[in-house]
């Protein structure tokens, strides 16, 4: 790297310049999510957010370049995660680090009419400048779209949880109403899910509700029935209700029986009766 401690005290000076002119320039009836907002405590977190940044940035010009960039990382994750830039248009956010690079590279042209000694040196440090945006923006890109996806993920397991409840109706009695579409990857989770919470709540009888499902195909179909039998081999009697003209037709072509399974036409008319020994 191209040291040097006199245009890395220049950039340090003007880092609040740097922000509050940042700030000022921003287009807000252009812009959406974090760079929108009207909040006072979200808009002096993005201003912090951006100090931190020229902080950082300035050292680029007195540190190695490995350690420049470990120590970024830091920051680059904090921004990556934060809830305010997730819910904003990456695109927004890319176009505000090219302004912000835009700033830099204004600096550096005013540094070098104060310095004209330093002349030489003025295609060199923009180089860096560019080079570092390039590296910081990148591996933002990469940190926000690898928690977007955790975070999609997880908001996912969590519907599927919801979505498939086992309700405990007495000490040994429980019931899972079904709702919805129910595809292969659902299918598999209910499967799963359900085994163990059967387990866990101690349920000897399940009553398995259908009358919310349309459209069942035929692996979801052949999953429904592995899950029937697999309740079936850990000591759990299962009663269907609810199930569909459609669902029955799917069923029947594949070829499935339910000779061996409780089947209520309605969930109230399954609860009211006994069940099977």
């Amino acid at each position: 790297m191209h040291r040097n401690n006199k245009l890395h005290a220049f950039l340090l000076d003007k880092a609040k310049i740097l922000t509050e002119e940042w700030y000022e320039s921003l287009d807000k009836t252009n812009s959406r999510g974090v760079y929108a907002s009207t909040n006072p405590e979200v808009i002096n977190t993005l201003k912090k957010q951006n100090y931190d940044f020229h902080l950082q940035l300035c050292k680029l010009f007195i540190e190695e370049e490995e350690k420049f960039f470990t120590d970024f990382e830091e920051w680059i994750l904090s921004i990556a995660q934060d809830e305010q830039h997730l819910n904003t248009p990456i695109h927004h956010t890319l176009r505000e680090f090219f302004r912000v690079r835009g700033q830099y590279l204004n600096f550096i042209s005013e540094f070098v009419e104060l310095h004209q000694e330093e002349k030489e040196n003025e295609l060199k440090w923009n180089h860096m400048i560019t080079l570092a945006f390039d590296k910081v923006v990148l591996k933002f890109v990469e940190e926000n779209q690898r928690y977007s996806e955790q975070r999609l993920q997880a908001q996912q397991d969590m519907i599927k949880e919801l979505s498939s409840p086992v309700i405990a109706l007495d000490n040994n009695r429980a019931l899972l109403p079904l709702v919805g579409d129910i595809d292969t990857s659902r299918a598999r989770f209910i499967l799963e899910n359900t085994l163990q919470q059967c387990g866990e709540k101690g349920i000897n009888h399940l009553y398995i509700d259908l009358s919310g499902v349309v459209i069942i195909d035929t692996l979801v179909a052949d999953q429904i029935f592995n899950l029937l039998k697999a309740l079936n081999l850990i000591g759990v009697k299962t009663t269907l209700s609810g199930i569909r003209p459609e669902i029955a037709q799917t069923t029947v072509q594949l070829g499935i029986s339910f000779n061996d399974i409780s089947i209520k036409p309605t969930l109230a008319g399954a609860l009211t009766l006994p069940p099977p020994n």
